[in-house]
């Protein structure tokens, strides 16, 4: 179960509404939805959790770049929405890396049960394949620690965050109230 909410900052605080990913394809068309719901180019955040799995959060300043965290990348690679966010300058990787799922598969001739004694399958493969490229999605936290750090939730506080993190952030902001409108 997914729940995502944006949160505008305006003149009178915070304002949130609910909002559907349904047709977000990309960080690009999430952070447009996120400019989208404050015409005055104020900061603007996506919050968004699944269960107690994963929770990320986008930033979205006027017209500056994204500012991205997710709780735990593996987990929210896992999910549609989770791989919105986790872009290859995010993982680390350049832009383009991402190889074919074929090209990270060891087809060696063996794959139809033969044993290969030259080599000893660590299992990184198909780790490597599930995520599209040749490098496994790290566990854990990935992106921006701080993207809060103005707001009042400290890199140690986002870090600290399960369970309700969205709640959590919400409450720090002063904005508990207007999600729960949303919820």
């Amino acid at each position: 179960m997914y729940f995502a909410a944006l949160l505008a900052r305006t003149e009178d605080g915070w304002e949130a509404s609910d909002t559907e990913l349904d047709d977000v394809e990309t960080l690009s068309d999430l952070a447009d939805l996120a400019r989208e719901a404050s015409p005055d180019e104020d900061t603007v955040l996506v919050l968004i959790e699944q269960e107690d799995a994963w929770f990320g959060v986008v930033r979205v300043d006027g017209e500056e770049d994204p500012r991205i965290y997710v709780s735990d990348a593996a987990a929210a690679a896992r999910s549609s929405y989770g791989e919105i966010l986790l872009t290859d300058e995010l993982l680390g990787r350049d832009p383009g890396e991402d190889g074919d799922v074929l090209d990270a598969l060891d087809l060696d001739g063996t794959e139809d049960g033969e044993s290969d004694d030259d080599e000893e399958d660590d299992g990184d493969g198909a780790a490597a394949a599930a995520t599209g490229s040749g490098e496994a999605v790290p566990h854990g936290p990935v992106g921006d620690a701080e993207v809060l750090d103005d707001l009042g939730v400290s890199e140690k506080e986002l870090r600290s965050m399960s369970g309700d993190a969205v709640g959590e952030i919400a409450e720090a902001l002063g904005a508990s109230e207007v999600l729960e409108t949303v919820r």
